[in-house]
């Protein structure tokens, strides 16, 4: 399917690898977001909206930089999303960039919750307390030491062609 991008331009995606969040992202609209990335060594990734072309967030893998970040899902999300074992789950956090590198955020307060068998996904609000929605970003690590231990999510997301 393609689908269209006022940031990317038009991007051909498989029908397979596209998440759905019957509920919607927190403040965004749509409900099926295409998981895209540029690079394989990024750990960065673009949830990109199916259905509103200038709707893009970064999200990221948040052990790439917070070792000790602990995500609890409650019993009634992770039943809603089907996910029985937490080897089904993958977690991403929302990204918040800024033009100075410093003050870049991440959301580690309401993570981003895929089942990796059917792509259902869900923001949530984090069980495990004490985090914030704009923690900084680069507060543990630096950037350069985060990108050569990047790994791909266990199921499949496009690469942005490039031009």
């Amino acid at each position: 399917m393609q689908i269209e991008s006022t940031r990317f331009g038009v991007l051909e995606v498989r029908e397979d690898t596209v998440l759905t969040f019957p509920d919607g992202l927190i403040g965004l609209p749509g409900t099926r977001y295409a998981l895209l990335t540029q690079s394989e060594k990024t750990p960065f990734y673009w949830l990109h909206s199916c259905e509103f072309a200038d709707v893009a967030v970064p999200v990221t893998t948040p052990w790439l930089f917070f070792t000790n970040y602990e995500v609890e899902i409650p019993d009634e999300e992770a039943d809603r999303l089907g996910i029985a074992e937490s080897n089904q789950a993958e977690i991403f956090c929302v990204v918040r960039t800024n033009s100075e590198l410093e003050n870049f955020t991440i959301n580690l307060a309401g993570p981003v919750i895929v089942n990796s068998e059917s792509r259902m996904a869900r923001q949530i609000i984090n069980g495990a307390t004490g985090y914030s929605v704009r923690q900084p970003l680069f507060e543990e690590v630096e950037l350069n030491d985060v990108e050569t231990e990047a790994e791909a999510p266990s199921f499949s997301v496009p690469a942005l062609a490039t031009g």
